[in-house]
Formats: C-alpha cells, sequence, structure tokens
C-alpha cells in the first residue's frame, strides 16, 4: 500500500445511512428540498439554519419521507407550546402532524410532544427522531441530554435542528454528533482538541486539525445564515437594517413604598425596588407606546413584560 493510500485510509468519514427520496414538495423553496434530501440521504444529520429559514418546514418534510418510506410513525420532539404551532405549519406544507402526549396517542406518520412527555414514549415504536430547538442537548452534563441520547440511541433515522450553535462552540457540536450517533463527544475531543495549558477543563482545536475537524461537521451537519451561503439566490432573505429609537418616559407617579408620594424618585436596587418603579411608570410607558401604535397603519409588534402592561395595551392600542 502506497503511503498517501494509507493517509487516505485513516480519513474520518461519516457514512450515510438513509435514501434518496423520489419526490419533493413543491410548496418548499428549491434549496429546502435540497437540504431535506441530503438529510434523507444522510439519515443522521443536523440542520443548523439561521432564524427565519424555515426549519419547521424542512423538519416537517423529513419526518414525512422518513415514515413513508419505512412504514413506521416519526416522532418529533418540540419545546412546550410549539406542538399546536407546528401542527399548523404542517397543514401549510400538506404534512399531517399528530399532537401527543403518551404513546397511545401515536399516529401512522409525523407526531409531536414537548420534550417534558419524552418519559412518556416508547422509542422502539419509532423509525425516526427530530429534535426542534435541539440546543436542548447543549449541556453535556444535563439529564435532558443524556436521557435523549440514550433513549434514542438505537432509532436509525435522526435530525436535529436549531438555530443556535455557533462554529465555535464545539461543546454543543459534540453533544449533537453524539446524539447522532456520529462520534462521541469524549471521541471528538480526543481526536481533533487538546487540554488548553494547565485547565484540563478547557479544550483548544489542535491548529493542524481544524480544517479536517469543519471537514466532518459538515459531513453530518448543514450550516447557513442565508440560501447564498449554499449558492442559492437569497436576496429574499436580506434583512432590512435595524433602526433604534429610544423613547425615555418621564413619569410624574412617584410613589415609595408605603404609598406616599415622592419629590424625586429613589434609586431601585433590589428587585422588588425595581418591579415597583415599573408598576408606577407602567400609566406612562402605555401611554408612549399606544401613541407610536395607533400612528401608523402599519402592522406593529409591542413586546411587554407583566400583565398588566399587556392588559393596558390591549386596551389602548387600537385592534390589538
Amino acid at each position: 500500500m502506497e503511503y498517501a493510500e494509507f493517509l487516505k485510509s485513516k480519513e474520518i468519514k461519516t457514512e450515510s445511512s438513509g435514501f434518496e427520496p423520489t419526490r419533493t414538495n413543491p410548496k418548499l423553496f428549491e434549496w429546502q428540498n435540497d437540504i431535506v434530501r441530503w438529510a434523507l440521504m444522510k439519515g443522521r444529520a443536523a440542520i443548523f439554519a439561521d432564524c427565519g429559514l424555515g426549519k419547521t418546514a424542512m423538519q416537517l418534510q423529513w419526518a414525512h419521507e422518513v415514515s413513508e418510506h419505512e412504514g413506521k410513525p416519526v416522532l418529533i420532539l418540540a419545546p412546550l407550546a410549539v406542538a399546536t404551532q407546528t401542527k399548523r405549519e404542517g397543514l401549510k406544507f400538506d404534512v399531517d402532524v399528530t399532537v401527543c402526549r403518551k404513546q397511545e396517542d401515536v399516529k401512522d406518520g409525523v407526531n409531536i410532544t414537548n420534550y417534558e412527555m419524552v418519559e412518556h414514549f416508547d422509542a422502539d415504536a419509532f423509525c425516526g427522531v427530530v429534535l426542534d430547538e435541539s440546543s436542548i442537548l447543549k449541556d453535556s452534563t444535563s439529564s435532558t441530554r443524556k436521557l435523549l441520547t440514550d433513549k434514542f440511541k438505537n432509532t436509525p433515522y435522526k435530525l436535529c435542528c436549531t438555530a443556535t450553535p455557533s462554529p465555535n462552540d464545539f461543546m454543543e457540536l459534540g453533544t449533537h454528533s453524539h446524539f447522532l450517533g456520529i462520534m462521541t463527544q469524549p471521541e471528538m475531543l480526543s481526536t481533533f482538541f487538546c487540554h488548553d495549558g494547565g485547565n484540563t477543563s478547557k479544550w483548544r482545536l489542535k491548529g493542524h486539525a481544524e480544517r479536517k475537524f469543519f471537514e466532518w461537521v459538515a459531513s453530518w451537519a448543514c450550516c447557513l445564515t442565508n440560501p447564498s451561503d449554499l449558492g442559492y439566490d437569497g436576496s429574499s432573505f436580506i434583512l432590512p437594517p435595524l433602526n433604534v429609537n429610544e423613547v425615555i418616559v418621564k413619569s410624574n407617579d412617584l410613589i415609595d413604598s408605603d404609598g406616599q408620594f415622592m419629590l424625586l424618585a429613589e434609586t431601585s436596587q433590589t428587585l422588588n425596588e425595581r418591579r415597583a418603579a415599573r408598576r408606577n411608570s407602567l400609566n406612562d410607558r402605555v401611554k408612549a407606546a399606544a401613541k407610536i401604535a395607533n400612528g401608523t397603519d402599519e402592522q406593529v409588534l409591542v413586546w411587554c413584560d407583566l400583565n398588566a402592561e399587556s392588559e393596558a395595551l390591549t386596551s389602548a392600542i387600537n385592534g390589538a
């Protein structure tokens, strides 16, 4: 064997274990269909796509194709309150989704539940699993990560979807690789990293391994912030500049903890004092926000923290 051939035999490869689909979803963009096709052929893959790029649509199509191909149900795990939203998204893309809370609720096709209910399901009953907002795996010491990794260890088809992993967040890439069955996190660290000086809890990417590391990541994860990253037209996904206009509201409702009016505002230091200051200025802030919202015919999204703020804004803003 030639030395070059010997070195090539030592290359770290991620074997594909999926299938090539015979159809696409006409309601997806071309680049979305191509990512779904790539993930299906991989069998175990991750889609690290930025916000607004349609991860939900892609994971629904992936789950639908896997279920159709294998003739068994697929389970999507999602954060709280996301299941019903995903079901509505499924209607847009012609994918029927069943919201479940226990194994008895499962039907053929695509099923979804929240992470908190995963212990009520039998992993062996599913041919595929999807982790929506898969950064739940981020903490390598968490019991949730261990539960998910162990429970779906033998599931043949796996897909992780999230917008948050940074290319520099090596630990999170390792926990995703571990869950997908590509390479365990300890193996990843020993292969591509070394301890950073005397601090054995810090890992540093080996200088000569940088290119190979990212080639390895790209063999099982699709990372993009814009379709143009993959050579497609991404002009429609470029956001306009963000303009921030800060409005400072001067409130005359200066009341201390005893309900007495004050000439000057006290410095808010504790959490209770800060909450009291917010409550005291609520009416003035609501008036300022309502003036902005009522002064335009365009859509307006108002974020607030307190229930009292939400109720007051709803009453003050036309059509809210």
